[in-house]
């Protein structure tokens, strides 16, 4: 199941509850990333506030190998004063 919307704030204490639209059903987003479906707002809570009982986070993917560096987007200070001339 994907994310309905990112993250907005990281932290232990960070919980999001989602309506499903059309239905009777919350979604119910852990600090930790585990969802689950409910119908009671009583059991959402519960389940929210007993973590980890029952939690069950979503794998973390592991980040791309790092690449070749980048250019920098702008010049370096060394490259700042522009190409070197000779004196007239």
């Amino acid at each position: 199941m994907t994310p309905l919307h990112p993250p907005v704030l990281p932290g232990e204490n960070v919980h999001r509850i989602h309506w499903m639209q059309g239905t009777d059903r919350l979604l119910a987003v852990c600090h930790c990333d585990a969802q689950r479906e409910f119908e009671d707002p009583v059991a959402l809570w519960v389940w929210l506030l007993g973590h980890p009982e029952g939690h069950h986070p979503r794998p973390v993917p592991e980040p791309a190998p790092a690449s070749a560096p980048s250019p920098a987007p702008w010049p370096l200070p060394e490259d700042a004063s522009g190409p070197e001339r000779e004196a007239p």
